[in-house]
């Protein structure tokens, strides 16, 4: 019986050319993402793994933006003009300081009218009613049924109130209540104070008095 030895050449080709499929396939991937790791697009979720979670789910949160919140004091675009007065940094410090310039410096850019105050009311029934209660008397079910101690009435000592103290105290928070920058943003803010205006005045639509005496220079 004749027996021919192949040269390890001879064997090493057709290795080669057994490797090489039509299309030029890579055959088997062991890690098929580290061989073909996909291009991150800005504003991409790319957190669901198709291998877990299948192909479409993971399609539908590529194409959902998901982007990171902003760096701290930038400054949102809007093409328009009348936004400026909510896009721009808060300059007041969360300070006595800044308390006071606030109520002396800062004015509401939303008029007082009906159609504010109603929008107002919304916010303040979802954010304020808990605490204020209905009238801004102080007597919410926080302090009724919660045992909490009462907030300062608004047609009571904070009557003349700057709206400027309003929204530096919405802003930081102040004594008992807390911060609420980050469930209304300015605009909302200056909304709400319209509708907290309406309730220093007894429930009316009275003309703001210009350039109130401020009795609540400690408070």
């Amino acid at each position: 019986m004749l027996i021919m030895k192949q040269s390890p050449i001879i064997v090493l080709g057709a290795a080669l050319l057994a490797s090489c499929a039509a299309d030029n396939g890579p055959g088997i991937e062991y890690m098929p993402d580290m061989y073909r790791g996909p291009a991150v697009e800005a504003y991409v979720d790319y957190g669901q793994d198709p291998y877990y979670f299948g192909e479409d789910k993971a399609q539908e949160q590529r194409n959902t933006p998901s982007a990171r919140t902003a760096p701290v004091g930038t400054i949102p675009w809007s093409a328009d003009p009348a936004m400026a007065a909510y896009n721009f940094p808060y300059p007041y410090t969360n300070d006595t300081t800044g308390y006071g310039r606030a109520g002396r410096e800062l004015f509401s850019p939303i008029p007082f009218t009906q159609e504010n105050v109603d929008k107002g009311k919304i916010i303040y029934d979802k954010f304020c009613l808990h605490c204020h209660g209905a009238k801004g008397d102080g007597d919410g079910k926080v302090v009724e049924v919660g045992g909490h101690p009462p907030p300062t009435a608004y047609n009571g000592p904070l009557k003349n109130l700057p709206e400027g103290k309003m929204f530096h105290t919405i802003t930081y928070g102040k004594g008992m209540m807390g911060s609420h920058a980050g469930q209304l943003d300015k605009e909302e803010r200056w909304t709400v104070i319209q509708y907290v205006k309406y309730l220093q005045r007894g429930g009316k639509m009275t003309d703001a008095v210009e350039a109130p005496v401020d009795s609540t220079a400690n408070k």
